[in-house]
């Protein structure tokens, strides 16, 4: 059984910072999601198991970043410069698959946290 467990949401003023975590089981990849009310989960980024990969989406690039330390169990995203439009549930995701579409589309992954929201007042 997979399970992931995401944390570290809360409320931040616009400009600041957040870390969010991912409690993670097994040897897989990453990504990290968010849903706002009334949109699609969008994808965020993705980490390949041993670290050595990651990619981000245009929206985030150069403010968050994606990292892992495996002797943990944990997956961390770490959010700087944060906007009103950050605002959103963010989840965790898994996969053991290696996916010929790439990996910044939900059906990529199999396994996804409870999600934790992130408000970001202005």
């Amino acid at each position: 059984q997979v399970q992931l467990v995401e944390s570290g949401g809360g409320l931040v003023q616009a400009g600041g910072s957040l870390r969010l975590s991912c409690a993670t089981s097994g040897r897989s990849r990453i990504g990290w999601f968010r849903q706002a009310p009334g949109k699609e989960r969008e994808f965020l980024t993705t980490i390949s198991w041993t670290g050595g990969t990651t990619y981000y989406a245009d929206s985030v690039k150069g403010r968050f970043t994606i990292s892992r330390d495996n002797a943990k169990n944990t997956v961390y995203l770490q959010m700087n410069s944060l906007k009103p439009e950050d605002t959103a549930v963010y989840y965790c995701a898994a996969t053991f698959r290696l996916s010929s579409g790439g990996y910044t589309k939900k059906d990529a992954y199999d396994y996804w946290g409870q999600g934790t929201q992130v408000t970001v007042s202005s």
